[in-house]
């Protein structure tokens, strides 16, 4: 039978009810005398508490010869305090249900986890300790450079690792988030003392924030001031701001027998505090970042160019970034720069039908409402986004009204207010021997 005759057959499904708004639960809020901030939210009825601790350090405090010192410095304050081992800080958190993460990202490293609520106000004992006296051993640090090396190694045998270093090395010349990668001659080269001194500058309580959220037992705040009261106080985070680069170019990364092109397009755009950013997130989702978008109706669904395109809106400290990524088959490079660049062009000429908006809105209120009823987890991260990025917390319980709100209009206008293709930043991973003639004219539109 015809897939016309199934297509014939199939039935518009009835229209579901709208969305319905988030609410965010009361939260309760305090400073210490340190200037460490907390906040604290019930959330669930299921016994277990997240406890996060996001200090206001990371890879945006290394400086150009430092690429990674942040993660090495997260992996060092693993192996144990002052007064406990790492085997014991392991045992500790494995009686109380959970484990001690810690993870360097760019402007923050978090280090926390998820424990029994009965154990919550013990658990932020154990992560005072793990915060404030880090030993830091030196008898740990080749082992971990070693697993570094490893990564590193990895991570560049990768071609979108390659391309997302390429891209960002452009977007964000001369500051730390263009640096994705050390060399390994550099990871090989800290010393403890690179560690300790990374540590001692950058680990204060002014420039801390701790999160609690689940269903909480105990007397937490009384917990938070007897672990925490003493940390010292500290210097704010430097502020470092990024001037990313709004200019067309293009950048061919030789892979010699690649079986495919991996392909990066994008430039700045509003940051979070904007009001055009919720417009924008919804433009997004409708242009490349969703399964329904049109992007991958294109070159996934129609012509069959790739599995894996996706377009997104990252986001670091007040500001933001608009990216679509595809990996394609070497022979449709050239088509595939077509067709994205097709369907910027064509939502910057004209508005989405209001059918078409009216899925995509649906789709964002519905998955915004569903990541933050999966853990505690989800709503730490929302909270920590807001204050971060230095927003009111209503902009979690008008979000998905907000979204609701966006006219076919306002997409348009986000298009063809921020896409500009020549301001882009295009690259191309690949065999330039069998690309070179379908990418020359991106590469003739930079010169």
């Amino acid at each position: 039978m015809s897939s016309e005759v199934f297509a014939g057959a199939k039935e518009t499904p009835p229209q579901g009810p709208p969305p319905k708004p988030f609410h965010l639960p009361a939260t309760t809020d305090f400073t210490l005398p340190n200037g460490m901030q907390v906040t604290i939210v019930p959330y669930g009825t299921v016994p277990k508490v997240a406890v996060r601790l996001l200090v206001g350090a990371g890879a945006i405090d290394e400086s150009a010869g430092q690429v990674w010192l942040s993660k090495l410095n997260a992996a060092l304050m693993k192996e144990g305090t002052r007064t406990r081992s790492a085997e014991q800080v392991a045992r500790e958190a494995a009686e109380m249900g959970g484990q001690v993460e810690i993870d360097a990202a760019h402007d923050f490293t978090s280090v926390g986890g998820v424990v029994l609520s009965d154990f919550g106000p013990k658990f932020v004992a154990l992560l005072a300790d793990v915060l404030i006296a880090p030993s830091l051993p030196a008898s740990e640090l080749p082992r971990l450079k070693a697993d570094l090396v490893r990564e590193l190694s990895i991570d560049k045998s990768q071609p979108e690792a390659l391309a997302q270093e390429r891209f960002v090395q452009t977007l964000f010349p001369d500051h730390p988030y263009g640096r994705a990668f050390p060399s390994e001659s550099a990871l090989n080269g800290y010393a403890i003392e690179d560690v300790q001194t990374f540590y001692r500058k950058n680990f204060h309580a002014v420039r801390a924030h701790l999160y609690i959220a689940g269903k909480l037992e105990g007397d937490l705040r009384r917990a938070i001031e007897d672990a925490f009261g003493g940390w010292a106080k500290g210097a704010p985070a430097p502020d470092l701001p990024a001037r990313p680069a709004k200019a067309r170019s293009f950048h061919l990364i030789d892979r010699p027998g690649a079986a495919q092109s991996n392909l990066l397009i994008g430039l700045p755009v509003a940051e979070p505090s904007s009001p055009d950013f919720i417009k924008l997130d919804v433009m997004n989702s409708l242009l490349g970042g969703s399964f329904a978008s049109r992007i991958t109706s294109n070159i996934r669904e129609e012509k069959g160019y790739t599995y894996s395109p996706l377009s997104q809106i990252g986001t670091h400290r007040h500001l933001a970034y608009w990216l679509q990524s595809a990996d394609v088959a070497t022979d449709v490079t050239g088509p595939s720069l077509q067709e994205i660049f097709f369907e910027i062009d064509r939502l910057r000429k004209d508005p989405p039908s209001a059918e078409e908006l009216e899925g995509i809105r649906n789709f964002l209120a519905g998955l915004f409402i569903l990541r933050n009823t999966v853990s505690p987890d989800a709503i730490i991260a929302q909270l920590h986004f807001v204050d971060s990025q230095g927003l009111d917390r209503s902009y979690l319980s008008t979000y998905v009204q907000k979204v609701m709100e966006v006219k076919p209009t306002g997409v348009q206008g986000m298009a063809e207010t921020y896409l500009v293709p020549s301001k882009m930043t295009i690259v191309v991973v690949g065999d330039k021997a069998k690309i070179a003639d379908q990418i020359a004219p991106y590469e003739a539109a930079t010169e």
